[in-house]
């Protein structure tokens, strides 16, 4: 089954850069409108002139994921300006990088208030809209690879991954009856503003506005464009699966991991030391 994405109308948060702003780009080139949301409302509105450079519509939301109410003020936007949403794509998060006995009980319960719970919110609210208006939908989760396993330093932000992955999966079979899909994807180290956010947050000496270099853990060849996951997400819009990933050798990686738990510490232990 191939959906026609033409007029389809998909909310995007945190698309002021990265992942979010490259899917909102790519989404309008493949006809559909666009609802933005993020903080910094100049990016934001930056992004949106790319959107309709690339023939699409769009309203912007400036707002916290966090915020009270923000789930309902996208879905509102969405509805009053053109009617009607087909998807929504949870991709605001963030991380950092610190030993998991040294992170405060505040960073953890606010990584996973914005890496997971804002996103629940959000995709809930869609999806109790849709089944309400008997109109079949797609919901999308922004995980990452590591939703499959983990990396030393990065316990907090991988919890919230595979958080995501799980609670996608099992709405997936729950809301197949409605004719809603659920997908959850599965970047792989992306070059975006991640690494510089996650030194900062962590402790580290990158300065704000700069990028961070990707870790020693992350060769070329495992490291993406945001361009190359959003194309993979519209390709998932047309052809709705319940994962999407950008790498079948980190897949197959992730699986092997999965499988043989001492593989996946050989793994840790490797990495932990390039990036130290």
């Amino acid at each position: 089954m191939t959906i026609d994405l033409q007029g389809k109308v998909i909310v995007i948060t945190g698309a002021s850069s990265g992942i979010g702003a490259a899917t909102a780009i790519e989404c309008a080139r493949a006809g559909m409108n666009v609802v933005l949301n993020a903080r910094r409302a100049e990016r934001l509105e930056s992004v949106a002139e790319q959107v309709r450079a690339a023939g699409g519509e769009v309203d912007t939301v400036v707002g916290d994921v966090t915020d009270a109410g923000i789930s309902a003020r996208l879905l509102d936007a969405a509805q009053q300006r053109f009617d009607r949403f087909d998807a929504v794509f949870a991709n605001a998060g963030y991380g950092f990088k610190k030993p998991t006995h040294e992170v405060a009980q505040e960073q953890l319960r606010h990584i996973f208030e914005v890496n997971f719970f804002a996103s629940v919110d959000l995709i809930n609210a869609a999806a109790n809209r849709l089944i309400q208006q008997k109109r079949p939908g797609h919901l999308l989760m922004c995980s990452s690879c590591v939703a499959k396993f983990t990396l030393p330093g990065y316990s907090a932000y991988t919890a919230t991954k595979a958080a995501q992955n799980h609670l996608c999966r099992a709405m997936g079979i729950e809301l197949e009856p409605h004719g809603i899909f659920v997908s959850s994807v599965h970047p792989i180290t992306t070059t975006t503003e991640f690494f510089e956010v996650s030194q900062r947050l962590g402790g580290g000496g990158s300065a704000a506005g700069k990028s961070a270099p990707a870790p020693g853990h992350a060769p070329k060849l495992f490291v993406q464009t945001p361009q190359r996951v959003a194309r993979a997400i519209v390709r998932c819009l047309r052809r709705p699966r319940p994962e999407v990933w950008t790498s079948l050798t980190t897949r197959a990686v992730a699986a092997a991991m999965t499988l043989v738990p001492g593989f996946m510490d050989v793994v840790m232990r490797r990495a932990g030391r390039a990036d130290g």
